[in-house]
Parts: structure tokens; sequence; C-alpha cells
């Protein structure tokens, strides 16, 4: 297996280590040719208006759309997210173009300017189910997007509350549970549909492999139409062994 990494600009390193401690083989991917090369794809966080115009650039665009169509696992992370989804709002003037294949709704920097930025511990059941752990992740979200409407075929794998403040200038940019006296409002930030994985935070800056984990096994789910697990007899994808010192982020 050997999973490509868009290195237009963004943490394409980080998730390369992480992959590496996983056993498996990331490359990184400038160029439209080396994805015939790759069995799936992960899309780094970074500055998605910058990754968007260096994209075009190198004609990268009717590309990685085809690697999409084809159902190859593509695995977009905060500006990844931005880039998979089929639509996006709150872009800069001009807005940018999208990769698309994502039937969803992405507000861009939903939580705030770069200083908002911040670290949370989400609640991932739908990974718990698969992978392991403990029931929370540790999320980091930098200037970071929320998925704000989502198609019938979405599943949504994580969402998070979210305050008043935060929701005043984006009123659909809400999902709220069914009123009570109090309702809480959420936004989602994971979701997965078909060959696609997108989420909102960096899971490449923590110590937990369980994203990472997860996306790996899309692969044989896509190729045999089955929820068949990667072999784990020459790769380690086991989250409970793993040592649980985060890396030095926000510090």
């Amino acid at each position: 297996m050997v999973v490509g990494v868009l290195a237009l600009q963004g943490s394409f390193n980080e998730h390369i280590a992480v992959l590496k401690r996983l056993g498996v083989k990331g490359v990184q991917i400038r160029k439209p040719e080396q994805l015939q090369n790759v069995s799936s794809l992960i899309i780094p966080g970074g500055e998605s208006t910058t990754m968007a115009k260096l994209a075009e650039y190198h004609n990268l665009f009717p590309a990685l759309r085809e690697f999409v169509k084809m159902g190859k696992p593509v695995w977009g992370t905060c500006a990844g997210l931005i880039f998979l989804a089929d639509k996006a709002i709150g872009q800069k003037t001009g807005g940018q173009e999208l990769i698309g294949g994502l039937d969803c709704t992405v507000h861009r920097n939903f939580f705030g300017s770069q200083i908002q930025s911040f670290e949370t511990e989400l609640p991932i059941p739908g990974i718990v189910a698969k992978e392991g752990g403990p029931p929370s992740c540790r999320a980091v979200f930098i200037r970071a997007p929320a998925i704000i409407e989502v198609g019938p075929d979405v599943e949504v794998l994580a969402d998070i509350p979210v305050s008043s403040s935060e929701t005043a200038n984006s009123n659909p940019a809400i999902q709220s549970e069914e009123e009570s006296t109090k309702s809480e409002k959420k936004v989602i930030v994971a979701v997965k549909q078909g060959n696609l994985l997108a989420t909102a935070f960096h899971p490449e800056l923590t110590a937990d492999t369980r994203w990472h984990s997860y996306f790996l096994k899309m692969v044989p789910e896509v190729e045999d139409g089955t929820s068949a697990i990667v072999s784990t007899s020459s790769v380690d994808l086991t989250f409970t062994d793993r040592s649980m010192i985060d890396l030095p982020i926000f510090q």
C-alpha cells in the first residue's frame, strides 16, 4: 500500500510521519502523473487559497477530480476538507477552485482567525467502534472550517458544540438537536461518504493514530466492496499499544 499526500503546502510531512509510524509508505504528490502510483490520497491542512492556486498552476485539479471519481480513498483535513466539499462559503473575494465529490457545504474559517485556534476532547463513537481506544480524541482546530450542511449519503463521524457568538454570523451553519426546553447547538467536524473522509481538525498533529488507521482500512473496503480490514501481520494499526506522548502542539 502506498499513500499519496498532496505536498503543495501545509502539514504534508506530518501525515507522512504518522503513516511511517504505522508501517505504511507515504509519498509526496505534486504532479498529476504521480497520482497513478498511489492507492489513496491525503489532502492536508494548510492555507486553502494558496493550495488551490498551486494546484491550478500545476494543472492538478482534473487529475484530482478523476482520482475521486475512480472511487479511490481520499481524506481531506482542514483545508483538504474545503477542497473535497461540493460547496464552500465564507471564501475570500473571487473564491477558489474545489475538487468536489463530498455532498456537503463547508464554511471556511467557521471558528475564526488564527488566534482563535484551539484544542478540545472530541467524542468519536464511530471511530472507537472500529479502532478501539478512549471514547474521545484530542482534536486540534487551526483557523478551522466547519461542515454546515450534509447530503443524505454522508455519515457524520463527529460534531462539536458551538457558542452563540460562533454562530451569530452564520445562521445556517448549525445543526440543532430536537428542541426541548434547551437545545444544544452543534456543528459537524468529521464525515465519511463512500471513498471520501474529511475532518475539520488535524489528527496528524497528535499521537493518536486512530484516524489514519481508519483511513487505511478504507482501501480494501473500496476495492472489495466490504468492510475488510488491513492485515496486521506486518502493519500494526492498533491504537492502545502506542505511546500516548503528544507532539508539542500549542505548548
